[in-house]
């Protein structure tokens, strides 16, 4: 059992990171300026904008990764918690999300508007499903009697992915406005430098879960 969840995590962390690199394959950094040409891009204020606040995200993360460990080596009063099936299921839902995201940007760069609409859909409302899911991994382990306050690692639990499920919902807002624009009629290449920020915000929160879920399975 134990080799399986290990092999389980590997995978997700294997395909989290093959989506990073179909990323940097990608090179939005880059501008064509004729056959067989490129040139550097500008770095546009959103894209740096989006660095400046990955960079917080990752240094929050960090800081409360960091107390959770130093935490659990503290004293006797930690009690690992039961890691709830659901949480495979969740995470396939957020992969599979942040997969139809890396479509809709491909998509957006061949001007595939009608692909372009049906994967952001569908990356939306699979994240919505994870979302969900994670409301229903809560709920059972309150019922098997994982309260947040009858023990520091239920609290830190708690805390880690609830902070997680809301730096998804605040990406749902960005994705809300571009799958707007998509409905009404905004060429695809107008949407794309939108859809390209939405992809990367997704894989590198996809990478964050992993992480998360593997410090529970490993403690």
């Amino acid at each position: 059992m134990t080799v399986s969840l290990v092999l389980m995590a590997a995978l997700m962390a294997g395909i989290a990171l093959w989506l990073f690199r179909q990323s940097l394959h990608v090179r939005p950094w880059v501008a064509e300026s004729g056959p067989g040409r490129s040139v550097p891009a500008p770095m546009t204020a959103p894209r740096t904008g989006l660095g400046v606040f990955l960079a917080v995200v990752t240094s929050v993360f960090s800081l409360t990764i960091s107390a959770y460990l130093m935490r659990r080596e503290m004293g006797t009063d930690w009690r690992s918690l039961a890691v709830p099936g659901v949480l495979w299921l969740n995470s396939a839902l957020l992969v599979l999300a942040s997969l139809a995201l890396q479509r809709a940007w491909r998509a957006a760069g061949h001007g595939q508007e009608g692909r372009l609409r049906r994967a952001l859909l569908a990356g939306g409302g699979l994240t919505l499903a994870f979302v969900a899911g994670q409301g229903v991994a809560w709920g059972q382990l309150e019922a098997a009697g994982y309260y947040l306050s009858a023990n520091p690692a239920n609290a830190f639990f708690y805390l880690l992915t609830v902070l997680h499920a809301l730096h998804l919902l605040g990406g749902l807002v960005a994705w809300g406005r571009v799958l707007v624009r998509a409905r009404s009629g905004v060429p695809a290449a107008q949407l794309r430098p939108s859809i390209e920020l939405c992809a990367l915000y997704w894989h590198f929160l996809l990478l964050v879960w992993v992480v998360i879920l593997g410090l529970v399975l490993a403690t």
